[in-house]
């Protein structure tokens, strides 16, 4: 019986790191690409990311590509998914661990050496894609809105003070349809997330309306899917 032979000295994969940057600007869910200036891919848009280094944590390398291209710190980041395929890099056997990140405003960008540009795309109109960054990103998305059925990650899109309207907009957004308006609200105020404040929306022309907040920044996860519209 013949047995498999195997590489005396096989190839030792890289560990990489992919972010997926989301915000919603313009009543659209936009995520950060960069152009690739590095000869693989050069041209294409991608997901911003890079290497792990020998000593670094996973988390700390996603925190430390985050804060290179966009100057943030201290966000949600949350690790989605490992993508492992062996032919995903043609420069060789690459494993990458992806990363979302929300943040609720547009921060100015500073892309980094390898990329030629960086540009804010809005999910549903995403150009041709390096890599396999087209199931990653794709992973994302549906990561995001399953977890808006069952956790407050929504205050991560959102400024400290809100009104109802604007909170309902984020998740239509998100999850791409409408929501009737009532049963929303009978959810939202129901799960006790958020709650009302004494201040007013201010510079509007009509009456202004009543702003909210979440009751906790902190990352809360309902005992079920109670937020499924």
């Amino acid at each position: 019986m013949k047995t498999k032979k195997h590489n005396p000295k096989p190839e030792k994969p890289s560990i990489a790191v992919d972010i997926i940057i989301f915000v919603i600007n313009d009543n659209e869910l936009k995520i950060l690409l960069i152009k690739r200036g590095s000869k693989t891919f050069k041209g294409r848009w991608a997901l911003p990311g890079g290497r792990v280094d020998k000593d670094e944590a996973l988390k700390d390398a996603a925190a430390r590509e985050l804060e290179e291209e966009t100057g943030l710190k201290n966000i949600y980041l949350e690790q989605l998914y490992t993508f492992g395929a062996p032919f995903r890099d043609p420069r060789g056997r690459v494993i990458s661990i992806a990363y979302f990140a929300l943040i609720n405003q547009k921060p100015k960008l500073f892309p980094a050496t390898d990329a030629a540009d960086a540009q804010w795309f809005v999910v549903k109109k995403l150009p041709r894609l390096a890599f396999d960054h087209e199931i990653i990103i794709s992973t994302a998305v549906e990561r995001l809105r399953w977890k808006l059925e069952y956790t407050n990650i929504v205050a991560n899109f959102l400024p400290k003070y809100f009104t109802l309207s604007e909170l309902q907009d984020v998740y239509e957004i998100i999850l791409g349809k409408k929501i009737d308006k009532r049963n929303f609200r009978k959810k939202l105020l129901s799960l006790n997330l958020i709650q009302s404040t004494r201040k007013k929306k201010q510079g509007v022309t009509y009456r202004p309306p009543q702003l909210w907040r979440f009751v906790t920044s902190k990352h809360i996860i309902l005992n079920k899917r109670d937020l499924v519209f």
